[in-house]
């Protein structure tokens, strides 16, 4: 649908230093949603996220700990690639700022800024807060405390290069000034001219020396080059800008889009444009700052000590993927403040998911089943309701197309369920319970729902860049496995899908009692506050400590013996299997993450032992009936644990 234009889109990268919560989510899920939106449309899209792990933060907290700086951020690290992963985000590079490639490459971007005259050394002496990592004046303190976090600040004076950054006022007040796309939305332009370009810019400290962990200046190693340099130039050396091989920089930059929070938008429409000026490249298209999500009135973050931080894997694993990035992508008011809570989440997965979508595939595809055996019925007739779902429907890529260029997400996920609405009273007006009770009336009732099967097939495609479970579901349980009829081309023109056999399966979404489930996520919550606050006991040095059970608890896990009959890898999952297991003559699937250790043709034919009555869950769309038993060493090698002989499938292990 384009001329394989490209796009670059960009997240902030995360600073580890805590669990992750449902407001780092937000920002990633937004950016997710274009870069797939884009990929439809046909662009070339690369869509870079990350970390940055220099820092005195770090530092500090890995001496705390007893640990070594990459230690105490590796943990943190591999648990957001696992969010990411859990929340299908389809990032083309995840960058580290510890990775050697961007270590070298801003080693010399700060000699090329050096020789410049563009870094000079001097001594710096200012406000610093250490959570923030952020320094400020005297006149943005607020009641003398850090103005993101409002922490206590600590004055620190030492000496530092300086990034002239006072030299690019004029052109930036003129960049903001004069395009008006480059900054958005308004409100965040008008605060950077207001309170910083025109309130006069001051020269900013790029090195450190009261730390070591960061990477150094490669003409004075006693400074360590501080986030200003370091992190924001992620955006360049994740293309290979600096690098042999800077193919990926002169295919994608400049940026598109930088995506970010409010609070440091200041950082990238001011320092880091600069700092380009500097470097003679080419600025991003347009950097937007989005509003904060907040749970009550404060900000959702890792900084104000926790206590507001929602758990996205908790959230995930209760109420599935694709209910917490439809909240997060429909309920806040793209660039303004959007709030969290448990009641109006729960209400949206009520009302639009549950109610709207889930039960008109539901009904629709029982109807199919009811009157014509399951098979989608060729139209026979054309009537005014049927003009008016076609038109909406051949009109609707168009205005959700509109909506994604002005970065207005909800307000194209809401035309999608404008025309969920619209099948809806589609049914209400056509009553097909009522046509099929006659010849004639079945005639028509043909016409009825082939357009019902072709509304709900367009609206799954519509919703494909923001739920990444759901449209597959649709598409599955209308036939629909032809993959042309999943593009935005199949929804141009009214009609695309042409027959196919439905599935009636499980309900889309799951209908929740509001009050009961109010109470049970207050308990979860309460459960989750009282295990991070809990005292741990000391343990002796390399000890595992485990939770104890009784031999009741015990007896409840039902361990069988099972011999594997078929075992394939899991699409686009390099690390799940799908087993197909014989437990004394009972057929199962099982899904297991042991891809890196066997292949599928040595899984065949071994016995192995699997937990027969663990509550079925969906993996990758696949219900996986159980769970087989591996060790794990130190090195983290797994092996299966089988029995030391051949025993017949379905015996117990006691």
């Amino acid at each position: 649908m384009s001329d394989n234009k490209k796009f670059y889109i960009t997240t902030p990268i995360y600073y580890p230093s805590g669990k992750w919560h449902i407001g780092t989510c937000y920002t990633t899920i937004v950016c997710d949603a274009i870069a797939r939106f884009k990929r439809m449309q046909g662009y070339d899209v690369f869509y870079l996220t990350g970390t940055d792990e220099h820092g005195k933060k770090i530092q500090t907290g890995a001496e705390k700990c007893g640990m070594t700086p990459m230690q105490f951020i590796d943990e943190p690290v591999t648990a957001l690639k696992k969010l990411w992963e859990l929340l299908d985000i389809s990032y083309d590079k995840f960058i580290r700022t510890t990775d050697d490639y961007h270590k070298k490459a801003v080693q010399k971007i700060f000699q090329k800024l050096y020789e410049k005259g563009d870094i000079y050394k001097a001594e710096y002496e200012g406000w610093y807060c250490v959570p923030c990592e952020a320094y400020w004046t005297e006149t943005q303190l607020v009641d003398g405390k850090c103005p993101d976090c409002g922490r206590p600040v600590e004055r620190a004076k030492e000496e530092s290069y300086f990034f002239a950054l006072s030299k690019y006022q004029d052109r930036l007040i003129k960049l903001i000034e004069e395009n008006e796309e480059f900054l958005q939305p308004k409100s965040r332009r008008n605060e950077m001219l207001n309170n910083f370009l025109r309130a006069g810019l001051t020269d900013l400290a790029v090195t450190r020396t009261s730390f070591t962990w960061g990477i150094q200046v490669p003409f004075d190693p006693k400074h360590v080059i501080y986030v200003w340099v370091d992190a924001l130039t992620n955006y360049i050396t994740a293309l290979g800008y600096g690098s042999d091989d800077d193919s990926l920089f002169r295919k994608f930059w400049p940026a598109d889009l930088h995506m970010m929070g409010k609070e440091i938008v200041r950082f990238h429409s001011i320092i880091w444009p600069a700092m380009l000026m500097a470097l003679d490249i080419p600025l991003p298209e347009k950097v937007y700052g989005h509003g904060w999500l907040l749970f009550g009135n404060d900000k959702i973050s890792k900084s104000k000590g926790g206590a507001n931080i929602v758990d996205p894997f908790v959230l995930c694993d209760r109420y599935g993927v694709d209910a917490v990035r439809y909240f997060l992508l429909r309920e806040v008011a793209f660039g303004q403040d959007g709030s969290y809570s448990n009641s109006a989440f729960l209400t949206r997965i009520n009302t639009d998911l549950t109610n709207d979508l889930g039960n008109l595939v539901s009904r629709t595809v029982s109807m199919i089943v009811q009157y014509f055996g399951g098979d989608i019925p060729e139209p026979a007739s054309e009537l005014a309701p049927d003009a008016e779902l076609k038109t909406m429907s051949e009109a609707l890529y168009a205005e959700v197309a509109g909506y994604m260029d002005r970065l207005m997400i909800p307000e194209a996920i809401a035309a999608i369920f404008r025309l969920v609405s619209r099948c809806n009273k589609y049914i209400d007006e056509t009553k097909p319970w009522i046509l099929g009770k006659t010849d004639e009336g079945r005639e028509r009732l043909r016409t009825v729902l082939y357009n019902l099967a072709e509304g709900i097939r367009v609206t799954a495609v519509m919703l494909s860049s923001f739920l990444t479970k759901t449209p597959h579901k649709i598409f599955e349980a209308l036939g629909v496995k032809d993959k042309s009829l999943m593009t935005f081309d199949s929804v141009m023109k009214w009609g695309a899908i042409k027959g196919g056999r439905v599935t009636k399966g499980q309900h889309l979404f799951v209908r929740y009692d509001l009050e009961k489930e109010l109470k049970e996520m207050e308990k979860i919550a309460q459960q989750l506050t009282q295990s991070k606050t809990a005292p741990a006991e000391q343990q002796p040095e390399n000890t595992v400590t485990v939770e104890q059970i009784g031999i009741d608890d015990f007896g409840k896990v039902q361990l069988r013996v099972a011999e594997v009959k078929a075992c394939e890898k899991v699409e686009k999952a390099d690390k799940l299997l799908k087993l197909t297991l014989d437990v004394g003559g009972s057929e199962r699937t099982v899904v297991s993450g042991i891809a890196k250790y066997y292949t599928p043709e040595e899984m065949i034919g071994k016995s192995v032992v699997v937990v027969a009555n663990l509550k079925p869950a969906k993996l990758r769309g696949i219900v996986s009936e159980g769970m087989i038993l591996c060790a794990c060493n130190d090195e983290g090698d797994f092996s299966l644990v089988t029995p030391e002989r051949r025993v017949r499938s379905g015996s117990e292990v006691c």
